[in-house]
C-alpha cells in the first residue's frame, strides 16, 4: 500500500504512546496508585494501530479487557484513559468504569469489556444498525484467542455471515488464553481457519508488522463497505506483561519464548523500516519520544488532580 509519509508517522507516534501509556499504568499499579488490577496491552501495538488507521472516527470498534491500545489508536486521550483508571470523575466513564470498560460513542469507541467473547456481538449490532440505516459504517471487533471458544465469538460470526454485516473480525492471537498456550485448548494451529466454517474469509497474518495488519484490515474495510459481508483476520502477537498485573510473565512463560519475541518487537520494527526507507529521521524518531513521554507525564498528572466522584454522582449515568 502506498501510505503518505504524515500517515506513518502518526502511525508511529500512537504506537508509542500506547506503549508509553501502558508502561506508565504499570508504574502506577506497581506503586499502588490506582487500585486493583489492569490487563495491559504492550506488545501488540502494531494490531491496534495497523487496523484503527485503516477506519474512520464514523466506524466503530469493540474491544476486549485489553483494551487501553485499542482506545489509543482509535484517538483516545490518555488523559480521560488515566482518570478512568484512577476513578477519578473526568475519566470517560467518570470514574465508574475502570480499565475493562472505557469507552467513548463520539469517538465510534463501543467499549472495552472485562467478558471474555462480550465484544463480538455488540460489533455485530453496531454493524446490523449501519447496514439498516443505509450507512458506509464498519465494525472492528477485537478479540484474543481464548475468546474464540466462546459460544458468543460464533454466533456473532454466523449471524455476520447470514446477513452480509459490515463487520471485521480481528483475533489478537498472542499464544495464550490467560495462563494455558494456545495449543492446549484448541486444536487449530491458525484460528482463521475457523473463518471456513462460516463461508468468510480468512487471513493469518504477522501481527508483529503494523503494514501487513493495516493492509489487510484495510481490504477487509472496503470490502464490507462494499456490501460483500464480514472477514476474519488473524494476527499473531505477543503481550509483555503477565496476564494481568506487571510481571514479565516468567512465571509462566519459557525465557526463550519471551526473548523470541522481543526480538520481534513492531515499534522497533516499524523505526527501524522508516528510517531506512527515509520516512523519518533518527532525530525525528527521538523528538516523538519524548513528545510522547511529556504527553504521558502531563496526563498522569491532569488524572490525578481530577476529583473523584460524589455521593450526588452516585446514581448519573445509570439506564437500569
Amino acid at each position: 500500500m502506498d501510505i503518505p509519509r504524515e500517515k506513518l508517522i502518526e502511525m508511529y507516534e500512537r504506537m508509542v504512546t500506547i506503549r508509553r501509556f501502558e508502561e506508565g499504568a504499570a508504574g502506577l499499579m506497581r506503586d499502588a496508585r490506582i487500585k486493583g488490577f489492569i490487563h495491559l496491552y504492550a506488545g501488540q501495538e502494531a494490531v491496534a494501530v495497523g487496523a484503527c488507521f485503516a477506519i474512520g472516527k464514523d466506524d466503530y470498534i469493540a474491544s476486549h479487557h485489553r483494551g487501553h491500545g485499542h482506545l489509543i489508536a482509535k484517538g483516545g486521550d490518555p488523559k480521560n484513559m488515566y482518570a478512568e483508571l484512577f476513578g477519578r470523575r473526568d475519566g470517560y466513564c467518570h470514574g465508574k468504569g475502570g480499565s475493562m470498560h472505557i469507552a467513548d460513542l463520539d469517538l465510534g469507541i463501543l467499549g472495552a469489556n472485562g467478558i471474555v467473547g462480550a465484544g463480538p456481538p455488540i460489533a455485530v449490532g453496531a454493524a446490523f444498525a449501519a447496514q439498516y440505516k443505509g450507512e458506509r459504517g464498519v465494525s472492528l471487533c477485537f478479540f484474543g484467542d481464548g475468546a474464540t471458544n466462546q459460544g458468543t465469538v460464533h454466533e456473532a460470526l454466523n449471524l455476520a455471515a447470514v446477513l452480509k454485516l459490515p463487520v471485521v473480525f480481528i483475533c489478537e492471537n498472542n499464544l495464550y488464553g490467560e495462563y494455558t498456550r494456545q495449543d492446549r485448548h484448541q486444536t487449530v494451529k491458525d484460528i482463521a481457519e475457523r473463518a471456513k466454517a462460516y463461508a468468510i474469509p480468512g487471513v493469518t497474518l504477522d501481527g508483529m508488522d503494523v503494514l501487513a495488519v493495516h493492509e489487510a484490515v484495510s481490504e477487509a474495510v472496503e470490502r464490507a463497505r462494499r456490501g460483500e459481508g464480514p472477514s476474519f483476520i488473524e494476527c499473531k502477537t505477543y503481550r509483555y506483561f503477565d496476564h494481568q498485573g506487571v510481571g514479565n510473565g516468567a512465571a509462566d512463560r519459557p525465557a526463550e519464548e519471551m526473548e523470541e519475541w522481543r526480538a520481534k518487537d513492531a515499534i522497533v520494527r516499524f523505526r527501524r523500516h522508516l528510517i531506512q526507507t527515509e520516512a523519518l529521521t533518527e532525530a525525528e524518531a527521538e523528538d516523538i519520544d519524548r513528545r510522547v513521554a511529556t504527553r504521558i507525564d502531563e496526563a498522569i498528572a491532569f488524572a490525578e488532580a481530577s476529583p473523584l466522584p460524589t455521593e450526588d454522582d452516585l446514581l448519573t449515568d445509570v439506564y437500569a
